[in-house]
């Protein structure tokens, strides 16, 4: 089998690749959910740490605007293994999630049938320290509730095409090897505490009269992130390959090139990376690590936290800045940026600058959201 993670950028590559920008993509693979069954929505909220009733508990949703539970924001994730950024086009170069762009329209509400499509719009060459050659692969898919015909989001996801081999040559990664942490009992009760007060505001009502300018969004906390947590999103999500038995070795020939051999010499796939420290060691990382679009989802959770049933998440743009490794303890952070006065529907939109640190104070992934509030009574 190929070794991914030794694979280079070609100009020959980067001219078959770009000859493709515009079209349609398409995959052989089904997605993982075609469906927001409430299963679907129930393992999502868990596995990303939701505990909004909104999303399952039926009695309680039935008392909301929405009539019923509704999809999470982030869930369509899970609708089409092509929303992370399709990165296809650069055999054996290795590939990780770089960010997302999401735009929702109206909420998904339980059972709801879905499709979807992905275009691949643009290919763009980035200059830094992390490796050899590296490339932003960026593809836009629009989601649509088959019952009703209508788009209900949309995301713009990209993934970074790199030579990593390079980044583990240069030491990148030195400090952070040197300062990985453990946790005594008074540490995770400490940890325990701050999720044990982390608040879903539900169906008390956050005007947008009431909202100031550089007001803090309540944070929340995620982790300490473990081979677990890792388990628990991909029983959410899906994962892009992971195949077992006869079907794995049906894949593989297919595509010869994607298997990372393991301790065993058996071939894994690329996203072995997020709970074998290993391959992700052999790829440039220290340790395995999360996945971008979970970290994506816990800065969704902040903010529909925070807003309530009563406001709407419109959009979200968020950069994967660095790894979250296995035992790193995430803090998600929002404060309020501007306002725009309400619309004819009563309705004010928010901006919200939005980020994540981990116990080192490093900041592991930033951007902004606008989120949708009623306006409230005059000041």
């Amino acid at each position: 089998m190929s070794n991914a993670v030794d694979g280079q950028i070609t100009e020959q590559e980067l001219d078959r690749l770009r000859a493709r920008l515009g079209e349609v993509v398409k995959v052989s693979d089904p997605p993982y959910l075609t469906e927001a069954t409430s299963d679907a929505i129930r393992r999502w909220a868990q596995a990303t740490g939701d505990r909004n009733r909104l999303y399952h508990d039926p009695d309680y949703a039935a008392t909301t605007r929405f009539g019923s539970v509704i999809a999470p924001p982030c869930l369509p994730y899970a609708l089409s293994r092509l929303s992370i950024g399709y990165r296809g086009g650069l055999p054996g170069v290795h590939s990780m999630f770089g960010g997302s762009h999401w735009k929702w329209f109206e909420p998904l509400p339980e059972g709801a049938k879905t499709s979807s499509e992905t275009r691949f719009t643009d290919l763009v060459e980035l200059s830094g320290q992390f490796s050899g050659r590296m490339f932003k692969q960026v593809s836009t898919t629009t989601f649509t509730n088959a019952g009703t015909g209508r788009p209900f989001a949309e995301i713009q996801g990209w993934g970074m095409r790199t030579e990593r081999q390079s980044a583990r040559k240069r030491g990148k990664y030195n400090d952070i090897t040197s300062a990985k942490t453990s946790y005594d009992r008074d540490a995770l009760a400490a940890i325990a505490e701050e999720y044990a007060a982390e608040r879903p505001r539900g169906a008390d009502v956050l005007h947008w009269n009431d909202v100031a300018v550089d007001a803090a969004v309540p944070s929340i906390i995620r982790g300490p992130y473990s081979p677990t947590s890792a388990v628990a999103f991909e029983q959410a999500w899906g994962g892009l390959f992971i195949h077992a038995h006869g079907f794995w070795f049906d894949f593989l020939r297919e595509h010869p090139a994607i298997g990372l051999s393991n301790a065993f010499g058996v071939p894994e796939p690329p996203e072995a990376v997020h709970w074998d420290g290993d391959l992700a060691r052999r790829a440039g990382v220290p340790d395995a690590y999360d996945y971008g679009p979970e970290r994506i989802s816990w800065l969704s959770v902040m903010l529909t936290n925070w807003i309530g049933d009563h406001g709407f998440l419109e959009e979200l743009y968020a950069e994967i800045r660095g790894f979250n490794l296995m035992g790193d303890l995430s803090r998600c952070h929002g404060t309020v940026e501007g306002k725009t006065e309400p619309d004819q529907d009563g309705n004010g939109r928010v901006r919200v600058r939005i980020w994540i640190t981990n116990q080192r104070d490093q900041t592991t992934a930033k951007g902004w959201a606008v989120v949708r509030l009623p306006a409230g009574s005059a000041p």
